[in-house]
């Protein structure tokens, strides 16, 4: 779930075809080096295309990842890595995520890549201390997206060259997240995830070699990639040792329906897949974009699933017990999540609706929560307040309430304020207001953990920001016709909470 913000790509583009020097950087890990380029309009030193894991191949194909192999020689790390193969969502002739260009990049098995954004032409190796580092996770419904749309460097320029910026990629669809009892037996679940648990590895074990402290990391995603933050947030009960980050962000939280591994859904999933599970790459890749393109409109088919082990229950029951990884949290929700989502000739009722979008649902529970939507206006209406609330706004607050008073809460009414449209403001060069403040409310929780922690003079968010605890406080984010920055804190509203809290009260039959 997530739009490819490929618009965000000119600055990337650019520092991609800057030229390799005798002088650029070079980083030793151990198993390979790798020279990274300079970036002298952005003062960024960019290592792109880092392996930091085997490739997901042959043997390995849903197999745990791998510690990548030894290479002799100074590797070239100036281009971006292959993607995983991609698929959309749902099926219809107008999928929400048409509209993105292609991009210029090569889709393959071998993806377990990431890339290093350092402040600087210099790279300085650390034995302890170094700047904070933040890792960003790709949204795409966990079936698209790669680390090719997401320019790191501007982020490091945002952070005023404080912080370090590490972009990964991690197995997709079919090959990340293929349910079943004969995977649990013959591979692993949730290999997507995996993924994403290993890099974080690498980041320990690695980061300081680029001047980072791996003592202050922090997890931000957007839509899947805030769900795969959330994710990471309930793993292992809420307690993984030793400990992997300290603060997770997340910008549309996306909690789709998380079966058990070996629920008859995922079954069913397996068994449309089984008969071509030794193919090859290509022909995987077609069966996952037929599946996937059968699904629900704007929905997901391969998504995560409580596996037993990494994700022991599932997130709502860890979260509503308080327990969690990570000490602080900063998360932001759009005013339309769910716009992009739902058909708009849809006919259904919203309880029909509902029932297409949890399968396991009683009828009557899914008119109870239909009910909830009863005044919304028509059924696309309803269903779209359905979508947003139940998959991405929802599963925020569940967030919020886990992390007690460590956690903020922003919400993004620019319009058009739909899923995905917040990311251009932090994803940015521009020394706007609202993208100094939009970028800052989170990147200030990178360096300090706390919102209000300013590190730039020229943001002007207001320092009466609390946390939601202490009075269901958010910020919003807005801008005056001329452009200027328009923000303000508010109470999250009642109703809404009510409407949470009846999802919450169902996340059994929805498999939340």
């Amino acid at each position: 779930m997530g739009l490819l913000n490929v618009g965000l790509l000119t600055v990337f583009q650019l520092s991609l075809c800057l030229g390799v020097f005798a002088a650029d950087p070079i980083v030793d890990l151990g198993y390979a080096q790798y020279q990274g380029v300079v970036n002298t309009q952005l003062n960024v030193t960019n290592f792109l295309g880092v392996r930091y894991a085997a490739a997901p191949v042959g043997n390995l194909r849903w197999a745990a990842p791998q510690a990548p192999p030894t290479v002799s020689g100074v590797q070239q790390a100036t281009s971006g890595p292959n993607e995983c193969y991609q698929a959309g969502l749902g099926s219809s002739s107008t999928n929400p995520l048409t509209a993105a260009k292609k991009r210029d990049v090569s889709q393959s098995e071998d993806y377990l890549f990431l890339n290093v954004h350092v402040p600087g032409p210099t790279v300085n190796a650390v034995s302890s201390g170094g700047r904070p580092v933040v890792v960003w996770i790709h949204g795409g419904g966990y079936v698209g997206g790669s680390a090719s749309g997401y320019d790191g460097s501007s982020l490091v320029f945002q952070s005023q060259n404080s912080a370090i910026v590490v972009v990964i990629q991690y197995r997709l669809g079919l090959f990340g997240f293929l349910p079943g009892a004969a995977v649990e037996s013959g591979g692993v679940l949730n290999a997507g995830l995996l993924d994403q648990n290993f890099a974080l590895q690498w980041v320990q074990a690695h980061m300081s070699k680029f001047g980072g402290d791996p003592t202050k990391v922090t997890i931000w995603g957007q839509s899947a990639g805030a769900g795969s933050v959330l994710q990471h947030v309930v793993a292992n009960g809420g307690n993984t040792q030793p400990a992997l980050f300290t603060t997770a962000l997340t910008s549309s939280t996306y909690l789709p329906p998380q079966y058990n591994y070996n629920d008859r859904i995922p079954e069913m999933l397996y068994s449309q897949v089984v008969s071509g599970a030794s193919a090859d790459a290509g022909t995987l890749s077609n069966v996952n974009n037929q599946i996937e393109g059968n699904g629900l409109y704007g929905t997901s088919t391969f998504v995560p699933v409580v596996d037993g082990t990494f994700i022991i229950e599932r997130p709502t029951m860890t979260l509503g017990k308080g327990k969690h990884n990570g000490q602080a949290l900063y998360s932001a929700t759009n005013l339309n999540e769910g716009n992009q989502f739902v058909q708009k000739s849809l006919t259904m009722s919203a309880s029909q609706y509902i029932s297409q979008m949890f399968p396991n649902i009683k009828a009557s529970e899914a008119d109870s929560l239909a009910a909830l939507y009863a005044d919304f206006g028509t059924n696309v209406d309803q269903a779209i307040a359905v979508m947003s609330e139940a998959t991405f706004v929802c599963p925020t607050y569940y967030l919020m309430k886990a992390f007690g008073n460590n956690a903020w809460k922003g919400e993004f009414t620019i319009s058009p304020a739909t899923h995905g449209s917040d990311i251009g403001y932090y994803f940015t060069t521009s020394t706007s207001q609202i993208a100094v403040a939009s970028s800052e409310s989170f990147l200030a929780m990178v360096t300090s953990g706390n919102v209000v922690n300013k590190y730039n003079p020229a943001d002007d968010l207001p320092s009466s920001w609390s946390n939601w605890a202490s009075g269901d406080t958010e910020m919003v984010f807005n801008t005056m016709s001329d452009g200027s920055s328009d923000l303000y804190t508010l109470t999250t509203d009642s109703g809404l909470l009510n409407r949470c809290a009846a999802w919450l009260n169902a996340a059994a039959d929805t498999s939340q």
